[in-house]
Parts: C-alpha cells; sequence; structure tokens
C-alpha cells in the first residue's frame, strides 16, 4: 500500500514537473513592424547616413536577416499575409484595403488555442477584424503628427499582467509612413546624405531623405522603448523578438513596386541563449513564415494547417542555415489604390541571384500617389532634357517593358533589364514557369484577378 501511494506520488511529480517544464519552453513572442521602411535604410545594414541606434544595438545582440521578402508592397495585403501565412491572391486581401476571405485564419487564432494571450499595439490594416482576434491595446491606423501616437507605456504593461501564460505582442508603428511629420528632421542635413543609386539625386530628393530618415529614427526611439519594457519585465530571455522593416518606401521604385526595394525587408532576430549574436543569415525568408515559425515554437503543428510559408524555427536557431526556399515571389495590383492605374498588374519571381518581373498591364501607364504629388519624384522631370539617368528614372517609373530581368549580384538597384541577353534565356524560362506554377497554385488568374479587385474590398464606394 505504501509502495503504491509513493509511486502515486512520484509519478505525480513527474507529470508535474512535465507540464512546468513544458510551459516554460514555450517562448513568449514580440513582432515589432516598422511602416514603409525600405530593407537597406538600417545603420546596421551599412546606411551610415540614418541614424538608428536602438536597432543596431539589437542587431549585436541576435541574427541579420537583409534577404527577407513579402509578397506585396503595400500595406494591408502585407500584414495579411504576415498573419495568416498565406500570400495575398490566395487568401484574398491582394488588393490594398481589402479583406480576407470567409474561414481564413490568423495568428491570433493559431496561437490562442496553444494557450497564448495575443495582442497588438499601434496600426491596424487587415480586415475583416473578427478574423484577425488581437486584443487591441490601442493606437492609431495613420498618424497626423499630433498627440501621442503609440503609447508603448501599454507594451510594457501587458507584459506585466501576462507572466503567468505565454504571451504574444505585435507592435506596429505608423513610422516611416508618409506624411513624415515626426522626429527631427534638422538633425539631417539634406547636403550631406548619399542619395541611394536608384534615385535621381535633387534637391527635393535629399528633402525628402532627410524627413524619411528623421522618422526611421522617431520609430528607433519607439523599439527602444517597448525593448527596455521587456528587459524591466525580467522576460527577455524567454522571449523571441523579431523586428521586421515592411515593405519600401514611398521613394519610386519601391513600395508599390516588385523590385527589391518594394519586397524586400530586413529581419532582425533575438532569442538569448538560442539564436546567435552579431551574425548574418542570407537565407531567403519570407513574411508567411512567421506564423508556422512561431506556431512550432509554441508547440503547435504547422503542417497541419493551411500555411504557404514554412517553420524558420531551425533557420533562426542554426548559423548560417541554409534558404528553405528556392524562389521568393511577389505580386501587386493598383486597381483600387489612391491615384492608381486603371490596371497594373505584376508578378515577380527571385531566386538565389536573379529576379523576373511581369508587368502584365504594360501597354497602361503606372500610377500611383507618386506619379500624382511626391515632390522628389515631380523634381526629376525638368533634367530628363539634360540628364540621361533622370530621363531613363523618370520614364521608367511610369512606363515598362512587359518583361524585366535582373542580376542582383552584380545590379542589386535593378538599373539594367538583361531580359534580351541571350546568355540568360536559360534562366528566364525557368522562373517564368516557376512564376507561372506559383500563380496557379495561388488561384491567380492575372489580368482577370486585377479586375476583380474591387470584388475584395468591402466597403469601396462603386462611384
Amino acid at each position: 500500500m505504501a509502495r503504491n501511494f509513493f509511486r502515486l506520488v512520484l509519478s505525480a511529480g513527474f507529470w508535474w514537473v512535465s507540464l512546468t517544464v513544458q510551459a516554460a519552453s514555450k517562448p513568449n513572442f514580440l513582432l515589432f513592424m516598422a511602416d514603409d521602411m525600405s530593407y537597406h535604410d538600417l545603420g546596421c545594414i551599412g546606411n551610415s547616413d540614418v541614424q538608428t541606434p536602438n536597432l543596431d544595438q539589437f542587431a549585436t545582440q541576435g541574427t541579420v536577416f537583409p534577404r527577407t521578402y513579402t509578397a506585396a508592397p503595400t500595406c494591408a495585403p502585407t500584414r495579411m499575409s504576415l498573419y495568416t501565412g498565406i500570400h495575398p491572391v490566395r487568401n484574398g486581401g491582394h488588393p490594398n484595403h481589402s479583406a480576407v476571405y470567409p474561414g481564413i485564419r490568423s495568428l491570433p487564432q493559431y496561437l490562442d488555442e496553444l494557450g497564448y494571450r495575443v495582442a497588438i499595439l499601434g496600426k491596424r490594416h487587415e480586415r475583416p477584424l473578427a478574423q484577425f482576434p488581437f486584443q487591441q491595446l490601442g493606437g492609431r491606423h495613420h498618424d497626423d503628427g499630433t498627440g501621442l501616437d503609440l503609447d508603448t507605456d501599454l507594451a510594457g504593461t501587458f507584459i506585466a499582467e501576462n507572466k503567468a501564460e505565454p504571451w504574444c505582442l505585435v507592435v506596429t508603428s505608423n513610422q516611416p509612413h508618409t506624411p513624415w511629420n515626426r522626429g527631427d528632421a534638422a538633425r539631417y542635413d539634406p547636403a550631406k546624405l548619399r542619395v541611394p543609386p536608384y534615385l535621381v539625386d535633387t534637391p527635393e530628393t535629399r528633402e525628402g531623405l532627410a524627413s524619411y530618415y528623421a522618422e526611421i529614427t522617431y520609430m528607433d526611439a519607439q523599439f527602444g522603448r517597448v525593448m527596455a519594457h521587456l528587459e524591466a519585465s525580467g522576460e527577455a530571455d524567454d522571449t523571441l523578438v523579431v523586428f521586421l522593416t515592411e515593405q519600401g518606401s514611398n521613394f519610386p521604385f519601391c513600395k508599390w513596386t516588385c523590385y527589391e526595394m518594394g519586397l524586400r525587408a530586413t529581419a532582425i532576430t533575438r532569442w538569448p541563449g538560442r539564436i546567435a549574436s552579431g551574425r548574418r543569415n542570407d537565407a531567403l525568408i519570407q513574411y508567411v513564415d512567421i506564423p508556422p515559425t512561431f506556431v512550432e515554437l509554441a508547440g503547435g503543428n504547422p503542417a497541419s494547417m493551411d500555411f504557404d510559408g514554412r517553420s524558420l524555427a531551425a533557420v533562426f536557431t542554426t548559423p548560417d542555415a541554409p534558404s528553405p526556399h528556392q524562389f521568393i515571389f511577389g505580386m501587386n495590383t493598383t486597381r483600387g489604390i489612391a491615384r492608381g492605374s486603371e490596371a497594373y498588374a505584376i508578378r515577380t519571381v527571385r531566386d538565389e541571384r536573379y529576379r523576373l518581373i511581369w508587368n502584365l498591364n504594360f501597354n497602361a501607364a503606372f500610377k500611383n500617389t507618386v506619379t500624382h504629388n511626391f515632390e522628389p519624384y515631380l523634381s526629376w522631370k525638368p533634367l530628363v532634357e539634360t540628364d540621361a539617368f533622370a530621363a531613363q528614372r523618370y520614364a521608367g517609373y511610369q512606363h515598362r517593358p512587359e518583361f524585366e530581368l535582373y542580376d542582383l549580384e552584380t545590379d542589386p538597384w535593378e538599373l539594367h533589364n538583361l531580359v534580351d541577353d541571350p546568355a540568360l534565356q536559360s534562366r528566364r524560362t525557368d522562373l517564368t514557369a516557376a512564376l507561372k506554377r506559383w500563380m496557379v497554385q495561388q488561384g491567380d488568374q492575372g489580368i482577370a484577378t486585377e479586375m476583380a479587385a474591387f470584388d475584395r474590398i468591402p466597403d469601396r464606394d462603386p462611384k
């Protein structure tokens, strides 16, 4: 009898310890995302002009992934694919300001079922909200430059109140999205800035860079305050932190486009004792990989769920892990955006070295708010008669051939279209085939999908 009693107590003890270890092994997740920030505009990536002290320090504590990709270069499709783990056409949210299909599940639903408290602080740009059931802590969608736009103290409160269970906190800044109305632009002397090689050097371009960099510095301070709350909580060692730059800035050939500057982001990850510090990993990874990664680390089985992405658990925790993807895909629609073209469907694929872009509506002009009223771009027009580079960049933003092919190893800024290079025709054929296979898998009918974009925008005025 006594022996059986002790066996029962011992068994119960092991059971309790097992549950305790299992619960403790579940990390917290802190996902912080900028808004309209190009991948290369961080000090730790090599832009010595922009001041990002908090993120630069953070990069020394973790691993930088400078080849991280979203599948769309606009805010809503980016966020809805990030939260669902499904690319924009297949989840239904491919136009900007659109909504996912009924039945599409998202990160807060997956993690809630695994015992997590899931909250968001900051910008929301996903619909319908019922399918993205974050606990809303505060913040605003877009920033008019007045008052407190992001109360980072609310992040500290959420962390402090949820120490008894694992949590996931998403923090979404409004910076450096236009209008550039935050930060101290006086900290940046336009005359001393280096203009990126894909932009035309004009006074207006430089003034724009100064205002844009000021917003990045402002966002960097927000990140620093959130991290200070995490450190003060004592939860830092048990938390996987992921920082994302989001899709590219408002400058030409960035946001709204499927060039590297439109789809590429930088991710910085930190998880003390699990992720190597002070390292860079050039693996090709995607935003849609985040949900299956969090699910696996939370104890779930992403293989049993509907994801386009792949778990990065091994990639994050193994130095110099290989790329989980052979190809990275992207798409954009301008139909339905402010000042957008009637239709300008773009599809793209890249591998380790080359990017192929298919402009399905290439006979039309590419239009958006940049072509309408963005001063840096408009300042290029007076130069087209005397400056060949300005002429090429000004015209090339609105008028493009059906296909573009770039060697990203020798031409990272995508200035030289090699689509007719005889030596690259085999590569072009392979990339085109891969892109078309992806479109079929996504249910993407190209121009027909572009023309149906209005059906995906719930409150669009039919007039």
